[in-house]
């Protein structure tokens, strides 16, 4: 799709293909094609068709909102899903009293920009891609409110941050290969991002959850977000009054764990097994987790936490031990069978097993159903099996 045929769909003529395509969502392709051409040119039948089917494909990110946006497959792929947008978003305005003004440096299809303005933010954004300006500002017009913000083709590294309120920069994570974990690869790279945080006043950067923590400046709050017990995206805050922390955030409920400096021992297998959120485990808050259900490491160096009583956190997983094996893969398979476990969810950290491979060499038969958990106690190879817990 390029930028002639984007244009187009916005024009009566567009969003009578774009609605027709949309009824023609799950039929075969060529045969939808073929139908739409009896009316449009290739160009705008590709664009529609190409159009419901990203809209079709957002919904999982943003809801019923998807219906009315547009989207590019790159945009639709880095851009941050509704609801983690919407908490930074919130933890934005809540520094200041007034709506604040934000620079949003590369602003993608506009997700986050509408995240914003929304919350009650003037936003003036930006990005280097015309197609991907276009974009935003149609998804900015149809959700708006639209009057709170501007949207204009700009290299990030020409914006002013020093002009607003809060910079939020979300570098794009994708390089001619595919995604990138470097940061130096970002675009802007990574000291382009630096050099705009250093002039604003409070910054936001958007960045993927493994970035390497000697990338995270020592006076940011580093937030690792998790939705529906999935890691979605790090935060990085500065000027924002919390210095070097951090933190750990769950969402949809809204759960929030900052550092406290409290370390987590390692002692003997207890009743349960609790594994804590990614979230959790990124920011490197499992001793804060481990205080919460007063348990200890099943290793110094693996985020299990064992405890000898059920407590209930949205921070952890629990499950009931009823096993503890060196692990053997004869010794699991002939225990599986005298327990009749046929159906299993195999967990792992700390080791190398294939779990797939695993699945097969175990030839599970029965009707009952267990969680199998491959770790390291005490820096030897383990399984633990573990009841399967009820349902939340």
């Amino acid at each position: 799709m390029d930028l002639d045929a984007f244009n187009e769909l916005l024009t009566p003529r567009g969003q009578r293909a774009l609605a027709e395509a949309g009824e023609l969502t799950g039929a075969d392709p060529v045969a939808a094609a073929t139908r739409m051409r009896r009316t449009y040119d290739a160009a705008l039948t590709s664009a529609a068709l190409t159009q419901a089917g990203l809209r079709v494909r957002a919904r999982a990110k943003f809801g019923a909102d998807a219906g009315e946006m547009y989207f590019t497959p790159h945009g639709l792929e880095q851009s941050t899903r509704a609801e983690v947008a919407g908490h930074r978003a919130r933890r934005v305005v809540a520094a200041h009293h007034l709506g604040p003004r934000v620079m949003d440096a590369c602003c993608g299809v506009g997700g986050d920009l509408i995240a914003l303005a929304r919350a009650g933010c003037a936003v003036s954004a930006v990005d280097v891609d015309p197609l991907t300006v276009a974009v935003a500002r149609a998804n900015a017009h149809a959700l708006g409110p639209a009057g709170r913000v501007t949207v204009s083709v700009a290299d990030a590294a020409t914006v002013r941050p020093e002009d607003h309120d809060v910079l939020f920069a979300d570098p794009a994570r994708r390089t001619g290969r595919g995604r990138t974990f470097d940061p130096m690869a970002y675009s802007p790279p990574w000291p382009v991002v630096l050099d705009l945080v250093s002039r604003a006043a409070k910054a936001c950067l958007k960045v993927a959850p493994g970035i390497p923590y000697e990338f995270i400046p020592g006076d940011a709050e580093a937030e690792w977000v998790s939705y529906k017990g999935e890691v979605k995206e790090a935060t990085l805050w500065t000027g924002h009054g919390d210095g070097g922390g951090r933190r750990a955030t769950l969402l949809p409920g809204g759960h929030s764990l900052a550092a406290t400096g409290v370390q987590a021992t390692a002692g003997p297998v207890g009743r349960y097994v609790y594994e804590p959120d990614g979230a959790a485990v990124r920011a490197h808050l499992v001793g804060e987790v481990a205080e919460m259900v007063n348990g200890r490491l099943l290793d110094p160096m693996i985020a299990y936490i064992t405890a000898d009583d059920p407590v209930d956190t949205p921070w952890a997983a629990r499950y009931e031990i009823a096993d503890v094996l060196p692990f053997s893969l004869k010794k699991l398979r002939a225990t599986l069978r005298e327990r009749k476990i046929g159906n299993v969810t195999i967990k792992k950290r700390g080791s190398a097993v294939d779990i797939e491979r695993l699945r097969t060499d175990l030839r599970l038969n029965g009707d009952m159903s267990a969680v199998i958990i491959l770790t390291r106690i005490m820096d030897k190879p383990s399984v633990l099996i573990c009841d399967v817990p009820p349902p939340a």
